[in-house]
Parts: C-alpha cells; structure tokens; sequence
C-alpha cells in the first residue's frame, strides 16, 4: 500500500471554547488551505463521543457545511481512543480501493466543561460491560496493568516518572500542545494519586482538540506504507498476559509486513502512552526493543529527540493531550510533518525516514499500527 500524505491541520489542544464541530472545522480548514482547497471526493469524520460528551450528531453533514462542500460523499468513524487511527485507516483503504482519489479525515473530541464523573462514565463505555458495572475506570484498570507489569520485569515505579517527565519536556516545544511547562521527575512522584501506582502526571488529560490528514492517490513526499489493526477480548480477566497488548503485536505484525520494513528500520514512533506505563509496554509491543526493555530506553536517553528511538516527539497524550477522538490522527499528522521536515519547533535533529504512529482503543481492545515513510516525491 502507497497512500499520499498530502497536508495535515491541527486544531490545538486544550481547554478550548469552541464547540466539536467548529475544532473539526478548523483542522479540516488548515489541512484544506495547504493544497489551495481542491475538492475532495471523501469526507471521514471521527469522534468517540460527540453525542454525549460534545452534544452534537450528523458529523459528516455538520462540517460539511462548515467547511462549504456542496456533494461530498462522507461518513462517520468510531473507535474508542483509537478512532482518530481507525478514520485514517478507512480513508486510506477507501483510496486503494480505487473509488476515491482524495479523501478529507477529521477526527477530534469535546470533552472540557463536563462533570468528572460524565466524562469517565463515557471514557467506561469501551470498556467490558461487567467491568464497567462492576465500578472499573479506565484508570483504575491501567493500573492494575502497571502493577502487573512492573512486577513481572522487576522494574520501579520512578520508571514510570521518566515517562511522564520526558513527555512534559517535549511538549513544551509543540505549539499546539495543552501542557507547556517541563515537570521534574521530583513534582512527578509528589502528585497526588489516582489509582497507585498511577499518580496524577502519569495520566493524560481530559482535553479539546481536533487533527486532519489529506490522503491521496499517487506518489507523495510523505506515504502510508503500511496499515494494521487488532481486535482483543474487552474483558482483562480473560485475557492470558497483562503486561502486554496482543492487539498491538498482531497490528504492528501485519503494519510492517504490508509495509516490508521492520520495527528496527524506524526512525521514530508517535505511540498512545494515556498512562506512562502504556508507553513503555507499546514500544515493547510495536518490536522497538524486547519485552521489559523499555525502561532501560528511556533511562538512557535514547527515546529523546536526540536519541537512537524518539518517542513522541510531539509530547504524546501525556504532553500534547488526549482529546480521545483526535489522538489516532494527531500522531499520524505528526508523524508525516516529522517525514516531511516541516515540524517546526518540535523537528528532530536528524530528518527521519520512516515514522511509526501506534493507537489503543479502550483498553487495549481494538489497537491500530501505521507505518509512514518518505516517498517517490520526497
């Protein structure tokens, strides 16, 4: 597969005023502006919970008239956290398929200005039905993996500081990031907790934002080489290992092969670290380094903009923020500035070649891999 990467639009991430649609607007509206607004034969939108977190339906209709289309044929895309990903993965196929030649993908969430308790109430609905009626939280189950996770490969909880602290440091580059101040390691450990070993700089943050890709047909300075997608059971307490994502093994198996490459061959990687502990086990998971290898990266050094394996150079969902809905395309959309050269401030020293952009959905249950590379054109 060689689907075009020919613009990206982000609309910042934060707590934003704007409702859901008018976010979306504005990324599609940035992505549009950079190819002089040619039509597009396809409108995906994505968003996790527009009806009950944004109050707001009929997506494809609602930002097709913002954005002036007259006959664009569209639709809607959902999958938990990972939808932003699961859009572009559909966009992109929708191109290989040979129906359409230029496809618009906006995917982003509204989740600012609503009670705690609604938004973790919506955030439960991806998870196992008798875990969510059992009381689960997303969080609450994230760190059960953690625990499982650090206890199986020896591996202390000040790990997990290194995370969060290297997320905060990247994203105070990135323009459009919700967090600009660089944490230490020390304010880390010291806040508060919210379900142990989890503290509160360990999670990502409720969070508005929207991002857009243009893909095309034909060879392009940025292409999708690769595409791959899992399913696992919902429930944790049927699944064998915890300490380990087999949505995400199986997608990055099936990504690098349609892509011919292997996860060595990476540049860098843009992965879903909502918790700290999700970071270390994705690079685990997508074949960066071995099974409880990830520590040892970012202990020394080698996940950092300068190092042999950048890690979310953006700042991830920790740093950049995790408006759910938008987080799958952002990392995709970064991922091609990164490849293109034109990520700005947050530009690595060396220009990579091929980027690795990695999503969960709910926890753990339905995880997509995308490999980018410099194409023909570039």
């Amino acid at each position: 597969m060689r689907v075009g990467v020919r613009a990206t639009g982000i609309a910042r991430f934060g707590k934003r005023p704007e409702p859901l649609v008018e976010l979306l607007a504005e990324a599609g509206s940035a992505a549009l502006e950079a190819v002089g607004r040619k039509p597009v034969d396809l409108l995906v939108v994505g968003s996790m919970a527009a009806g009950t977190l944004g109050e707001t339906g009929n997506l494809v209709a609602a930002l097709s008239d913002l954005l002036g289309f007259e006959s664009v044929a569209g639709y809607r895309v959902e999958s938990a956290s990972a939808t932003g990903a699961a859009a572009v993965h559909a966009a992109a196929l929708a191109i290989a398929s040979g129906f359409y030649q230029r496809v618009l993908v906006v995917a982003g969430e509204k989740m600012t200005g609503r009670p705690t308790a609604e938004v973790a109430s919506a955030l439960a609905r991806s998870l196992a039905p008798a875990e969510a009626k059992a009381g689960a939280t997303m969080p609450g189950l994230a760190a059960l993996v953690a625990q499982r996770y650090l206890g199986r490969f020896g591996i202390a909880e000040e790990a997990l500081d290194l995370v969060s602290v290297q997320a905060r440091a990247t994203a105070a580059l990135n323009p459009n990031a919700q967090f600009r101040t660089p944490v230490a390691a020390a304010e880390v450990r010291a806040s508060r907790p919210i379900a142990l070993p989890l503290r509160l700089l360990h999670c990502s943050a409720v969070s508005d934002g929207a991002a857009a890709v243009i893909l095309e047909k034909g060879p392009a300075e940025v292409e999708i080489t690769g595409l791959g997608q899992s399913v696992d059971v919902l429930s944790l307490v049927d699944r064998s290992d915890l300490t380990t994502f087999r949505a995400t093994r199986v997608a990055a198996q099936r990504a690098f092969a349609q892509a011919h490459t292997s996860p060595r061959a990476a540049s860098f990687a843009e992965v879903h670290d909502a918790f700290a502990p999700f970071a270390l086990i994705d690079l685990e998971d997508v074949g960066i380094c071995g099974l409880g290898e990830a520590a040892n990266l970012y202990q020394s050094g080698a996940t950092g903009p300068g190092g042999r394996i950048p890690v979310n150079p953006s700042g991830g969902l920790l740093g950049r923020g995790h408006p759910v809905g938008a987080s799958g395309i952002v990392q995709i959309a970064e991922v091609a500035r990164q490849l293109a050269g034109t990520a700005g401030p947050i530009q690595l020293p060396t220009r990579p070649t091929i980027g690795i952009a990695q999503s969960i959905g709910g926890l753990g249950s339905h995880n997509f891999v995308t490999v980018l590379a410099r194409g023909a054109a570039s």
